[in-house]
């Protein structure tokens, strides 16, 4: 049985995300800012009408700021539509499902948390977004 993956790359790494997931895959957008929003969230875009929340994957895996042209990947998840913004967007990859291989122990802890596990490629690990976990963004104590 085999997996397909769309690869995207974010501050050098590459990672993949589920391509059943992926609704659309967009070019630099406009995002407007949500007032007191978690630091994750970079803001909203409109995509053909609907009101999308932007999370930015570099401040959720605690990453240095980007160069500010981050691409959208949007997402599906529970009837809403997310935008993942990374660096760039690479091929879509057909994986065999059973080559998938728990996340390394040494593999940085905000990476774990968001991985469904490792595949080891030619030239890379390439870690499997897991899309539900990315978008829990930690709470704030009251």
């Amino acid at each position: 049985m085999s997996i397909e993956l769309m690869s995207v790359g974010l501050a050098g790494q590459r990672f993949g995300i589920p391509v059943l997931q992926v609704r659309d895959v967009l070019a630099p957008q406009k995002i407007a800012r949500i007032p007191l929003a978690p630091p994750e969230v970079a803001g909203a875009l409109n995509l053909r009408g609907r009101i999308v929340t932007a999370i930015d994957l570099r401040k959720r895996l605690g990453l240095p700021p980007g160069s500010g042209r981050a691409m959208s990947v949007v997402v599906e998840q529970g009837g809403e539509l997310y935008s993942l913004l990374v660096d760039s967007v690479g091929e879509v990859l057909r994986l065999e499902e059973s080559a998938l291989e728990r996340n390394p122990p040494t593999l940085d802890p905000q990476w774990r948390s968001v991985s469904a596990g490792i595949y080891r490629l030619e030239d890379c690990l390439l870690a499997v977004l897991d899309v539900a976990r990315a978008l829990e963004l930690p709470r704030k104590p009251a």
